[in-house]
């Protein structure tokens, strides 16, 4: 038994399933930048690693290291990803919509040797440095012009050998091999040290539930420095199949479905509001769409309404999944759930335990403790996923223990279950509106607006209100730009689906919603701003 310990915890590693790939699938296509049309074979792509492994060793870079991401979705960001599996050292990748102040702090945290980064990001990196206490060896920037205080990648890794890199020690599945910084809405992020096992079996689980194999071609709209952008049809599992994955640096929906025609991509991922512009634009234009296999929207709650409608607009084979950063995708609605349980996050992924627990005011909930699987009571969901998740906060004790309990993660989002299980996201613990002892959430009342055809989008809050505690409160964007807050009012009041004391009692319209990074709507934000709007008289009273 201890041979077979020895060779699966050294051999069952991300490298090697992406080394086996190289050999049987040389030639395949690899990698496709939309944006130049350039194409890496396996081969081809794996020599470009080879170049930046060899540079990165020669100034220095040792195993266990960190190298950190700055960018958009590009080449240079998949050559690092790989790049660090190989020399054991860890990748890296932190939002580009993070302040200097954040980036600082991430900084220090990760104490990477060095930082690749886009030409639009430089600035800023330069700045977070400035700011931290920590020093990376090497800036190295992504772009053809002369920058200062960093090392043009091609310049870089120019004359460098492309020699297979040899690994210092034996590879083990349980090495840190990718750290994701979490989006969270409030506090500070925390490092998710992911091990190369996770990505093994992250990959697995894609290659599973889509299902994926080497005759794929992906694009994920979605930045790889969120897991599902990195894991989700993005490097880890494209690669571990073998299949092809084409770039796409900055989502514009037009591109996109021109690129799903140009290259017969058969699965797209894409956060909910993508999948929205992706719907207006093929109505206007009509691409030919029908080598998709699925388009698999994660991040944020898909409501009903729209699920049905992309079906018909786009695919018939929408997927759905819910997860976290800690634990990737845990539930999935796939095409054969709809449309019956079209609003769903669908039910537990294969080698997950997804469960919805009481919630208590004074303590966390039991693991079987559970909510009853009537489709009505709400309560917390909770996660087991031990093949996906390291259970590991980086340099973070405190949160580790307080977020793991008897081996769940707590993930502070509301839901409801039925007899199938089968879990509909309500909102977060944070997000809840009590109005006059009653709880609402927010998301069920964008669910009710957002159906109304002169809604495009909406973002439900609360003001504080003397009488009620909370008042509930509405952000509209509007498709019709006739449409009236009493229009609304009159609506919800005839709706079957929300209750009298939950429609909005106040209304704003608006150009555009906060979203966070990973598509998620920042409910923490527009409170504030909703509280600014009714001291200043800016929202109106139905």
């Amino acid at each position: 038994m201890s041979n077979f310990k020895q060779i699966f915890e050294s051999r069952y590693t991300w490298i090697e399933g992406f080394m086996r790939n190289v050999r049987r699938y040389a030639n395949r296509v690899a990698m496709i930048e939309s944006e130049t049309e350039k194409t890496w074979t396996y081969s081809q792509l794996n020599a470009d690693v080879n170049r930046l492994c060899n540079a990165l060793k020669g100034d220095g870079m040792r195993r266990g290291d960190t190298v950190m991401l700055q960018m958009v979705n590009r080449p240079e960001f998949a050559f690092a990803y790989v790049a660090c599996h190989k020399m054991q050292s860890v990748c890296c990748p932190v939002s580009y919509r993070i302040s200097t102040g954040e980036l600082a702090y991430n900084i220090d945290d990760s104490k990477p040797f060095a930082i690749i980064v886009c030409e639009s990001k430089l600035e800023s990196v330069l700045e977070a440095i400035k700011l931290a206490n920590h020093t990376p060896k090497r800036i190295i920037v992504a772009s053809d012009k002369e920058l200062p205080y960093a090392t043009r990648y091609n310049d870089y890794v120019s004359g460098v050998s492309d020699a297979e890199y040899i690994p210092e020690t034996e590879y083990n599945i349980f090495d840190e091999t990718c750290r994701l910084y979490t989006s969270g809405t409030t506090g500070r992020p925390k490092g998710v040290a992911m091990t190369s096992i996770n990505e093994v079996l992250s990959a697995h689980d894609v290659m599973i539930h889509f299902p994926m194999s080497y005759k794929d071609v992906t694009i994920n709209t979605t930045p790889w420095f969120h897991r599902g952008g990195l894991h989700c049809a993005g490097p880890c599992p494209t690669f571990y199949a073998g299949a092809s994955l084409v770039i796409m640096g900055k989502f514009d929906s037009r591109t996109a479905l021109k690129l799903v025609q140009k290259y017969k991509i058969t699965f797209l991922v894409g956060v909910p509001t993508v999948l929205e512009e992706l719907a207006d634009e093929q109505m206007r234009q009509g691409y030919d769409l029908t080598t998709l296999k699925g388009i698999v929207t994660m991040g944020s709650p898909l409501e009903r309404s729209a699920c049905i409608r992309y079906q018909k607009v786009l695919t018939p084979n929408i997927f759905n999944g819910y997860g976290t950063t800690e634990t990737f995708w845990n539930t999935f609605l796939r095409p054969f759930d709809l449309p019956e349980n079209a609003g769903t996050a669908g039910a537990s992924c294969v080698d997950d335990d997804v469960r919805v627990v009481k919630v208590y005011e004074d303590r966390k909930a039991e693991p079987e403790d559970l909510a009853a699987t009537d489709g009505t009571e709400v309560g917390e969901v909770i996660i087991c996923s031990p093949a996906k998740s390291p259970y590991l906060y980086h340099n973070k004790p405190e949160e580790t223990e307080k977020k793991y309990y008897k081996g769940f993660i707590y993930t502070n989002d509301l839901a409801t279950w039925d007899e199938n299980q089968f879990i509909t996201i309500v909102g977060r613990k944070d997000d809840m509106i009590i109005s006059s002892g009653e709880n609402i959430y927010p998301t069920e009342i964008e669910a009710v607006l957002n159906t109304h055809p002169g809604v495009k989008d909406c973002i439900v809050t609360s003001v504080p209100d003397k009488v009620r505690g909370q008042m509930v409160t509405a952000y509209i964007v509007r498709n019709d730009m006739a449409l009236t807050p009493e229009a609304l009012d009159e609506f919800c009041k005839e709706s079957d689906q929300i209750a009298n004391f939950k429609r909005p009692r106040y209304y704003r319209f608006t150009e555009q919603i906060p979203f966070n990074a990973t598509g998620k709507k920042l409910h923490v934000k527009i409170k504030e701003t909703a509280e600014a709007d009714l001291k200043n008289g800016l929202l109106y009273r139905v």
